[in-house]
């Protein structure tokens, strides 16, 4: 089962030469033909992968340079695509039919072989390359844990064309520890709550701002759907340019951004993170397409970056937690009158919304223990001023 694994992504840039870049250049634009293609023949009729692949299996075969197992990944890749508009739809948003635009294509263990050397084996539309993976220099770098590890094995990843270099985002995954599989854990616990006017806000008031990325994410978004439009040749690869810059510049942001919520938990002696369950935060929020791929990324850079300074990430039911008063517990709809300011319409107590939630989010996790009989319940969360614990005991 996926709940049973861990799972981490390390970036490497390919060392190719002409040849090797011509036909992962070919190979991608083949991916996104046969994802369109068997996007357009399930599009209405159905969305599971058992259904869709079935269906379109041939075609894409038929009409495209994919070998066989690349041609069932992009069936399955529509296939989620497809049922992504649907979950949208259901919760009253407006969808089209989904478009495959991005220079990227997928690859698992069937088409991709990692070799202890530090190259790679990727299969192409005519026959596979093998290439170097271009690592730092230092034997201690950040996929060099993974690559070199009896523990971590690759999983599904995704290699993407940028200006002229390729990318390849290589899948790892390992087991749960019996104590990854714990429902929780005692310790300090720092609640972060995701939004829009603030991309991330922790129970210790530390605030990071989502003006500037909401911003340049509406711009982004503009400028696609007005290139997609136009429909030519050079609007396309207006496009895979545009769409490169963006996600160099949101990666950034969200690094950032999971930095801070690292030196925060570091700063209070945290032994928890503790996340929303963002599942469904794109509606929560009413936020776009790109503000839930950021949301989730900057989760799993946290995720990584917490492991690796021994601290757990978790994620907790997300019901009232924007609605619910942190101090006195009263929830009612009233409390949060507008996006920024929350006023408890019972004990009176006002905050910045979001820092509420923070609260409301991190002291689920701690509340959470008094149901396990797997821990003594002595967790507690982290405030600016100090802590509190699930009793209300302020230690400052």
């Amino acid at each position: 089962m996926a709940d049973d694994y861990v799972r981490r992504t390390a970036i490497s840039r390919l060392s190719v030469d002409g040849e090797q870049r011509n036909l992962l250049k070919d190979t991608i634009s083949e991916w996104k033909r046969g994802c369109q293609l068997a996007t357009d023949m399930a599009w209405g009729t159905c969305n599971a992968k058992s259904d869709v692949q079935p269906l379109a299996y041939d075609t894409v075969r038929e009409e495209t340079d994919l070998g066989s197992q690349h041609a069932i990944l992009a069936t399955h890749q529509a296939a989620q695509a497809i049922t992504g508009c649907l979950e949208r739809r259901s919760n009253g948003k407006t969808v089209s039919k989904p478009t495959f635009t991005a220079p990227t294509v997928k690859y698992d263990t069937r088409t991709m072989t990692l070799f202890d050397d530090d190259t790679v084996s990727l299969s192409t539309t005519e026959s596979r390359v093998r290439c170097d993976l271009a690592l730092p220099d230092a034997d201690d770098g950040y996929q060099q844990q993974y690559l070199d590890s009896d523990t971590w094995s690759a999983t599904e990843s995704t290699l993407t064309a940028r200006e002229g270099e390729y990318f390849l985002h290589i899948g790892f995954r390992r087991h749960k520890t019996d104590t990854e599989r714990d429902t929780a854990e005692d310790g300090t616990v720092l609640g972060v709550d995701l939004g829009i006017e603030n991309l991330a806000v922790t129970s210790t008031a530390c605030f990071f701002s989502g003006r500037e990325l909401t911003h340049d994410l509406r711009e982004f978004e503009q400028v696609r759907a007005e290139f997609q439009q136009t429909g030519t040749r050079s609007a396309h690869r207006t496009l895979e340019r545009s769409s490169g810059r963006e996600l160099r510049y949101v990666r950034d942001v969200l690094h950032r951004a999971s930095n801070a919520i690292i030196d925060e938990a570091l700063r209070y002696d945290c032994e928890v993170i503790a996340f929303e369950d963002l599942t469904h935060i794109r509606d929560r929020t009413s936020s776009s397409w790109g503000h839930k791929w950021a949301f989730r990324t900057l989760y799993e850079q946290v995720e990584y970056k917490a492991e690796a300074v021994g601290i757990s990430v978790k994620q907790v039911g997300s019901a009232y937690t924007s609605k619910r008063c942190a101090e006195c517990g009263f929830t009612a709809d009233e409390n949060r009158s507008n996006r920024n300011n929350f006023c408890c319409q019972k004990c009176g107590s006002e905050s910045n919304a979001d820092y509420n939630a923070a609260k409301n989010i991190g002291m689920r996790y701690v509340r959470r223990g008094q149901q396990s009989s797997r821990r003594t319940g002595n967790s507690q969360l982290a405030l600016k001023s100090g802590t509190v614990t699930s009793s209300g005991f302020v230690e400052t």
